[in-house]
């Protein structure tokens, strides 16, 4: 049991120094925390270990101070293990923290995209709107300097009728001979 948590203690300390090694200090400071605790905890498992072997009682069996020292690690052992257990929880908290931070700028950085884009969206209407009435007001001044050709034009012929109708009328027109002396 207790090598079973050695091991996942081992494995929880390995697989947060690999993968989500990160650059804040205070992160990088529980994570060496939690290493030195592990270190320690390694120590004191070796110290347990050999009071296991120790027998000073006569005959090579252990005496009650053999097995108390023995008890008495493993239970600084045990302390040990809820302190890590602690720091490490301190730990995934960091993590949690920056989490929650990552996960607020890519929803921030989302709501932004989707703003960019809306704009975009409404920019490229409003360009389409603006090309479309270019296009009507294209129309619209060809057709105006259409009407102001066939304006002048018939302008210009009505002129020359009218200019050339009074020019037969008065060619028509008796003039008097009556000359004053």
């Amino acid at each position: 049991m207790i090598r079973k948590a050695i091991l996942f203690t081992l494995f929880v300390s390995l697989f947060t120094t690999h993968i989500f090694a990160q650059d804040s200090t205070a992160y990088e400071l529980q994570r060496n925390k939690i290493n030195a605790m592990l270190a320690e905890r390694s120590a004191r498992f070796g110290q347990y270990e050999e009071s296991l072997n120790a027998r000073t009682g006569i005959f090579g069996f252990q005496t009650k101070r053999d097995i108390k020292n023995s008890n008495e690690i493993l239970r600084q052992i045990a302390i040990n293990d809820n302190n890590i257990f602690t720091e490490l929880k301190v730990l995934l908290d960091y993590k949690d923290i920056q989490f929650q931070q990552v996960k607020s700028n890519v929803d921030n950085s989302q709501l932004r995209i989707d703003s960019y884009k809306k704009t975009i969206r409404d920019l490229q209407v409003k360009n389409e709107e603006l090309l479309s009435y270019n296009q009507k007001t294209g129309k619209s001044s060809d057709y105006l300097q259409l009407l102001l050709a066939l304006f002048v034009i018939s302008t210009a012929v009505c002129i020359f009728i009218i200019y050339r109708k009074n020019k037969i009328i008065k060619s028509k027109e008796p003039q008097s001979g009556i000359k004053v002396l």
